[in-house]
């Protein structure tokens, strides 16, 4: 299911591995991780199931500033995040929100302006090096 706005990539790792590439690369490029969301942890606490499903959000000012400069209700959307999560197939995804789409949905007009094609490329690149693409 192809969801407008969201990317998703299939991950060549398991759900373990997959997460600590993501952790990793963030790390790597000094970026703040400011939190980390296990869902099925938080399923688990209330005695329901969920596959692993987690989310990290994390962010650089620098980056992110500009587009709220422009539009502040984009930070409703800001930090960014990554989900990565395992489907009923036992197969290992890496998803986000596609900065364009935020952009869109605040109304902002100028993308280069408002750091959106360096937060699509660092994304991008994030993603690949958890998933293994």
């Amino acid at each position: 299911m192809m969801e407008p706005g969201l990317t998703t990539l299939q991950s060549m790792y398991d759900f373990a591995t997959t997460l600590e590439r993501l952790s990793a690369a963030i790390e790597a490029r000094k970026i703040v991780v400011f939190a980390r969301i296990d869902h099925a942890s938080g399923a688990a606490s209330v005695g329901l199931i969920l596959r692993p499903t987690t989310v990290l959000i994390f962010g650089n000012p620098q980056a992110g500033t500009p587009l709220m400069q422009t539009a502040q209700t984009a930070a409703i959307d800001l930090p960014l995040k990554m989900l990565v999560w395992e489907d009923e197939a036992s197969k290992v995804h890496v998803s986000y929100n596609e900065p364009a789409w935020i952009a869109a949905r605040h109304g902002v007009q100028d993308l280069a302006a408002n750091s959106v094609p360096a937060l699509t490329a660092a994304l991008a690149a994030l993603a690949r090096e958890a998933a293994g693409g």
